[in-house]
């Protein structure tokens, strides 16, 4: 299968400002790009690009003042299977985790473990544990929570998300982390691309999705409690403890957003033969060029 993934951002600043993007297919995805998605800036500026501690790809640029258009395409190469399901999957005692996966067991910006001990204990506390618990969080966390772009608050932690049963797909995901860090199951963040393949299309703009990775049985395994289903096509851009750890766009000072539009769909058979027709007449183009 193949994904036509990209983006076009713009947004304004009213002085030049130092700025830090996350917007780069993660780097294990790099064999399945059929061309880099390499960031185009208009107006041009210098770009760096450098790797985070989470492994993430980051851009630095000086974004100058007025807008800044941020825009890539590329196509991605991908199996097609869905997110994998293992009911066997077991909970790894926490003296036995990997040293990395500890600090995915801690409080964070967005996710107040200490907070939400004793509710996630009394309330998944004699659930079978491993993926039926893990799986346990996921149906409460789907079915607690109301969708809706119109609650988005960019400063709501998982928490707040408990009490006020609104929000976005970020706030799925940071209770969700906070519920099984509370139960010692190591949980990380992650955003992408998600298009609607195998699904009933949305009617809403495409946007970035965020989902959860959990820590079991000595991997990690893709949950998300927003659509709660194994989906079809997730692409991974970043990760971390919580949303704190990979804005996409971060400047260093006041920024307004213009424009904001994502693609995620996939290429159907026609569109995959003008691909190749296309790369075949650049590859003869710079073989005549040579």
């Amino acid at each position: 299968m193949l994904i036509r993934v990209g983006f076009d951002i713009a947004y304004s600043c009213p002085q030049p400002v130092a700025t830090v993007l996350k917007l780069g297919i993660e780097q294990a995805r790099a064999k399945d790009l059929l061309k880099p998605d390499t960031i185009v800036v208009e107006p041009d500026a210098p770009l760096r690009e450098f790797t985070d501690c989470f492994g993430n790809r980051c851009t630095r640029l000086t974004s100058p003042a007025g807008v800044t258009r941020l825009k890539t395409e590329t196509i991605v190469r991908d199996s097609g299977e869905v997110d994998e399901v293992n009911p066997e999957a077991r909970e790894v005692p926490v003296e036995e985790l990997p040293d990395d996966a500890l600090r995915y067991l801690v409080n964070s910006r967005y996710c107040e473990v200490d907070k939400l001990g004793s509710f996630a204990w009394s309330q998944f506390g004699t659930v079978k544990p491993g993926w039926t618990r893990v799986q346990a969080i996921f149906d409460f966390v789907h079915n607690h929570i109301e969708f809706g772009y119109p609650h988005a608050r960019a400063t709501r932690t998982a928490a707040e998300g408990l009490e006020e049963r609104l929000g976005v797909c970020r706030d799925f995901t940071h209770l969700s982390i906070a519920l099984c860090r509370a139960m010692n199951i190591p949980a990380r963040y992650c955003n992408g691309y998600l298009g609607d393949i195998g699904v009933p299309p949305d009617p809403a703009p495409m946007d970035f999705n965020a989902w959860t990775e959990v820590y079991l049985e000595g991997r990690w395994y893709t949950f998300d409690a927003r659509h709660n289903i194994p989906r079809i096509g997730r692409i991974v851009v970043a990760r971390g403890l919580d949303a704190a750890d990979i804005p996409m766009i971060h400047t260093f000072g006041a920024h307004c957003l213009q424009e904001f539009k994502v693609i995620s769909e996939e290429v159907t058979e026609q569109q995959q033969q003008q691909t190749a027709l296309q790369s075949k007449a650049e590859m003869q183009a710079q073989a005549e060029a040579a």
